[in-house]
């Protein structure tokens, strides 16, 4: 009779952990929002050739970062990027790009061609700040075909966020990255290198 008892209670306790395991809701995965891509032109002045984004070590995750303070920072479990986030980065660059530099064609490293010019970018920061706002840092390389450097500078944007929440945090992060885009954009518009 004793040995059943067991049985049964050794047989509930199995049933228990079964369920709260079963009952463990996955991540939230988000992306960054998408925007329609500018037609590439017919006789373009030149090509930039965008490499993938080097992420710093503590981006390159599958969480979406918060900074707590001004020494902690923390990637989310419950809350992950659904795609590599350097992919992610790098095709909204793309995108952008091609809409602030129409006389250009905007190509991903794959594309290689000669006399292309090439934008190396490494992000330094990229997450949510304890403050409530969205910040997106590091800096950017122009290079010519010969892979000399032509122009190098830092970025830094920051967006406040609207609400509390990740979507609000991805929206906003979005946002700073569209900012460090328009600076890079302009950057390379004044510096007149597909003349």
């Amino acid at each position: 009779m004793y040995r059943w008892i067991r049985y049964l209670l050794l047989l509930t306790v199995c049933v228990v952990i079964s369920a709260c395991a079963s009952s463990v809701t996955p991540p939230a995965r988000y992306m960054l929002p998408s925007e329609p891509l500018a037609s590439t032109p017919s006789q373009p002045e030149g090509t930039l050739v965008l490499g993938t984004p080097q992420l710093a070590h503590y981006l390159d995750v599958d969480g979406i970062v918060m900074q707590l303070d001004d020494i902690t920072l923390n990637a989310a479990r419950e809350h992950q990027w659904a795609e590599g986030l350097d992919r992610q980065l790098e095709r909204r660059m793309r995108t952008h790009l091609s809409q602030a530099l129409p006389t250009l064609r905007v190509v991903r490293t794959e594309s290689r061609q000669p006399n292309a010019l090439s934008l190396r970018l490494n992000i330094d920061q990229f997450q949510g700040r304890f403050d409530g706002v969205a910040v997106a840092s590091g800096q950017w390389q122009l290079l010519n075909g010969e892979g000399e450097l032509l122009a190098m500078e830092n970025f830094y944007a920051e967006t406040a966020l609207e609400q509390d929440g990740y979507p609000a945090l991805v929206r906003a992060l979005s946002e700073s990255w569209d900012q460090a885009a328009e600076l890079i954009a302009n950057n390379i518009r004044q510096g007149n290198y597909f003349d």
